[in-house]
């Protein structure tokens, strides 16, 4: 854990029972979520989906980063098949994942996904509605659903273009290419790529970073981000004046002139020291070209 996470560090780090389809850590400010369905490589099933629904209610109520990881090298391989396999035309009305990811990228405060190993379909979709993915070199992200019979119904279809273009986009979800790292970090579908020893400690440096910020700020930089086009300007008009009236906005924004303050007065001083320091010492000084006293003897 790194030092943000830890110093609050905790109110509870919970760990739910080995059997529970996600592992959940809670801290002062952020909420780590592990996917802990190994043995069919982190499937979504429909208690995966009812359980991430119930970690969203909590980062609604209390709103925290949240950091979202596989297991055993994988991140998530699908849907489950099996589900999918006897679901009908009600249970796809339903939105059973594309409910709970488009819950996952409305979250309040950041999201950001650790993938590693398989991201594909579901699996994919799940990161596709994070704000960050951080990568190792394993990592293999696409959306195969076609080859089942199926499509991308969770959020592939529309958000994936938004993250790398059409082009790429129709190259995933209509011929079913599925990209490796550093192909996936080119394109901007992985914000970095990592290796697996430093995985989680880059999505903790992450979260330290916005921890840093003030989190009203980070949580209405996301709202206005997410808005439609035509809400702006005045949803960021709004969201200022929200925001020039906390007293967080003052503290921080005093702390800054302060600072600023006193590397000036640093810098001045050191100029003053340096203009100090040159200044010849009494009786070492040379005489001016043409003004030496001659002898007595000349």
């Amino acid at each position: 854990m790194s030092a943000g996470g830890a110093e609050g560090a905790a109110s509870s780090a919970e760990t739910a029972a080995s059997n529970s389809p996600l592992l959940i850590e809670r801290h002062t400010d952020r909420v780590i979520i592990r996917l802990n369905r190994p043995e069919v490589r982190n499937a979504i099933d429909q208690n995966m989906a009812d359980a991430l629904h119930e970690v969203c209610a909590e980062l609604e109520a209390d709103p925290k980063v949240a950091i979202l990881t596989g297991s055993n090298g994988v991140f998530a391989a699908g849907a489950d098949i099996g589900q999918l396999r006897n679901r009908g035309r009600e249970e796809a009305l339903a939105g059973i994942n594309s409910k709970v990811f488009t819950r996952i990228q409305e979250l309040p405060m950041p999201t950001i996904a650790l993938v590693e190993g398989f991201a594909l379909g579901g699996g994919a979709e799940l990161a596709f509605a994070c704000d960050f993915r951080i990568g190792t070199p394993t990592t293999k992200i696409g959306n195969p659903e076609a080859g089942l019979g199926i499509l991308a119904a969770a959020g592939a279809a529309w958000r994936l273009r938004e993250l790398v273009g059409e082009p790429r986009a129709k190259e995933i979800l209509l011929a079913g290419r599925t990209l490796q790292a550093d192909e996936a970090k080119s394109i901007g579908l992985l914000n970095d790529v990592v290796d697996p020893e430093d995985l989680e400690l880059a999505g903790e440096a992450l979260a330290d970073r916005i921890a840093s910020f003030a989190p009203l700020a980070v949580r209405l930089s996301k709202s206005a981000f997410h808005a439609p086009r035509e809400a702006h300007p005045l949803i960021d008009n709004v969201a200022q004046a929200v925001l020039f009236e906390t007293e967080e906005k003052y503290a921080r924004m005093d702390a800054f002139l302060a600072k600023r303050e006193a590397k000036k007065r640093k810098k001045a001083g050191a100029v003053a020291t340096e203009a100090i320091d040159e200044q010849p010492v009494p009786g070492t000084e040379q005489p001016v070209p043409g003004t030496e006293q001659k002898g007595d003897t000349e």
